[in-house]
This record gives C-alpha cells, sequence and structure tokens, in this order.
C-alpha cells in the first residue's frame, strides 16, 4: 500500500512540473529562431556575399598586400599572445587553487576585469600610457621606441583582452581535484616539475585546450582595443577585423566579406572544438567527483 502511495505521489509530482505541450512548443520555436536569425542567417549573408560574384573575385581579394598584411599582423599577435596567456593562465590558476595568500580574492577580481572594462576604454589607457602625449610617450620618443601605432601595442591590447580565458577555465576545475594527488606525488619523492608534467597537466590538458581556444578565436577576432591602438595605417597596422571594416567604407564589399570569411570559418572551427572539449572536460569531472562519490 506505501509502495504505491509512493508511486502515485511521485507521479502526480512528475506529471505538475512537466511543461504543457504548447509552452514547450513556443519555447523551442522562440530559442530556435533566435539562433537561427541572429547566428545562422548571419554565417550564411558572410558566405554568400564573399562569393557573391564567384570563386575567382573571392580568391582575388586575397591578391592584395594588405590583406596579407593584415592577417600576418593578426597571426603574429595572436601567435605572441597565445603562449603568455597560457603560461599566466596556468600559474594563477595553480596559484588560485592550490595555495591560500594574501590578496587571492585582489587576483581572482584582477583576472576578471577585462570582462568589465570595455576594450576601447583598455585601448585607451594604453594610449595614455605610452603614447606621444602620455606617460611615457616622451621616453619612449627619445629612445625611438613605438608602442602605439605599432605593432607592440596590438600585442599588449590583445594580451589585456584575453588574459582572463585561459585562467577562467582551469580554476574551476583545479579548485574541484583538490591537491590530494599532487601531495601524494610530492611525498613520494617527486620534484614539483616533475609533479606539475605527471600530475597536474594531464589533469588539466582538456580545460587548458578549452581555454586556449577561447582565447584564440578572441585574440583574431578583437576589434575594439586594437582599433584605438592600431592607428588604422593600412599595409602596416590593421589586423584582419580593422581591414574588413575599411574595405567595407570604401565600398569593396567582396573583398570585405572574403576576409571577414575567414573569422566566421574560425568561428565555426572554434565552436565544433569547443563543443569537443567542453564534453571532455565534463567527463574529466565526473571521473574525478566519481572516486569521492564511492568513498561517501
Amino acid at each position: 500500500m506505501t509502495a504505491n502511495t509512493n508511486k502515485s505521489a511521485s507521479g502526480k509530482s512528475a506529471a505538475a512540473t512537466r511543461d504543457p505541450l504548447w509552452l514547450r512548443i513556443v519555447l523551442i520555436g522562440i530559442s530556435v529562431g533566435f539562433v537561427g536569425v541572429l547566428l545562422v542567417l548571419s554565417l550564411a549573408v558572410v558566405f554568400v556575399e564573399a562569393f557573391r560574384h564567384g570563386v575567382g573575385a573571392y580568391f582575388a581579394s586575397f591578391r592584395d598586400p594588405a590583406a596579407w598584411q593584415a592577417i600576418k599582423l593578426t597571426l603574429i599577435a595572436t601567435g605572441i599572445a597565445l603562449p603568455l596567456n597560457l603560461v599566466f593562465g596556468v600559474a594563477a590558476s595553480w596559484a588560485i587553487a592550490k595555495f591560500e595568500f594574501t590578496g587571492k580574492s585582489v587576483l581572482i577580481t584582477l583576472i576578471d576585469l577585462p570582462f568589465a572594462v570595455s576594450p576601447v576604454i583598455s585601448g585607451r589607457i594604453y594610449v595614455l600610457l605610452f603614447g606621444l602625449q602620455g606617460w611615457l610617450g616622451p621616453w619612449l620618443a627619445a629612445h625611438d621606441i613605438k608602442i602605439i601605432f605599432a605593432v607592440p601595442g596590438i600585442v599588449l591590447a590583445t594580451i589585456f583582452v584575453t588574459f582572463p580565458f585561459v585562467a577562467r577555465e582551469l580554476i574551476p576545475l583545479m579548485q574541484e581535484q583538490g591537491d590530494d594527488v599532487e601531495q601524494a606525488a610530492l611525498s613520494l619523492g617527486a620534484s614539483g616539475w616533475q609533479t606539475f608534467w605527471r600530475v597536474t597537466l594531464p589533469n588539466i590538458k582538456w580545460a587548458l585546450l578549452y581555454g586556449v581556444i577561447l582565447c584564440n578565436a578572441r585574440a583574431m577576432g578583437e576589434f575594439g582595443a586594437v582599433s584605438v591602438v592600431s592607428g588604422h595605417i593600412r599595409g602596416k597596422t590593421n589586423t584582419i577585423p580593422l581591414h574588413v571594416e575599411i574595405l567595407y567604407n570604401e565600398y569593396n564589399v567582396v573583398a570585405a566579406f572574403a576576409m571577414a570569411s575567414l573569422l566566421a570559418l574560425l568561428g565555426l572551427v572554434t565552436l565544433a572544438a569547443k563543443t569537443y572539449l567542453e564534453w571532455k572536460v565534463q567527463q574529466e569531472l565526473k571521473s574525478t567527483l566519481e572516486p569521492a562519490t564511492v568513498e561517501a
């Protein structure tokens, strides 16, 4: 009698929490329509406009030396920002997750700073620091060092807007894992580097790759901060997003959308890699939590 009563109660509870069919259809329709219009349709427009005058016109857009310079500069800025953010992200995450120290909350807040500050504002700060009329501008000019309106300024702006991504992916995972495994390795005679390479790194590799992919996508697509510090010098300080803007303002629509298609392809590849790595991170968390659940 008790079992039947419990079964009936659970059935009524499930029925009470089940949304009506019409509501589910409306919510799904709104979600699909929103994604379809803002994402799928936008991507389709980029490729349709890029190939509007044929494949020949599409590839001819890349013969412009300024286009190749924009691609080269984007790769240089990304290639410098990624390793630096990788080292910073691992070090900051390890310090935050494994140690207690004064100023820990301040460090976490500073890591989130690029999410709170507009990229345009961050670019303006670099101009105030390193520009000709900035705090360090006269000294830099006296020593013939160019940062603003040059490659170093673009690299600095790219690093600033992308440095939270690796750390923000690693911190929750490393906090969840704890330091029991590292302590065991150290107690068995492993050195700090051996513990990192053979214990810590294998446990965070998928989250690390996930953060690197997000960092790479943001670095190649950054516009606001780079626009402020670049000076828009064609063929010298324009990255791909800035070059797209110039081409579009010149009514060179095919070339603008051809360059934009490179960023769109990067976005699609990033989305696919992100989906796969999210699954891997979930598997890592699941494998980490299962032993604790069994012990409990």
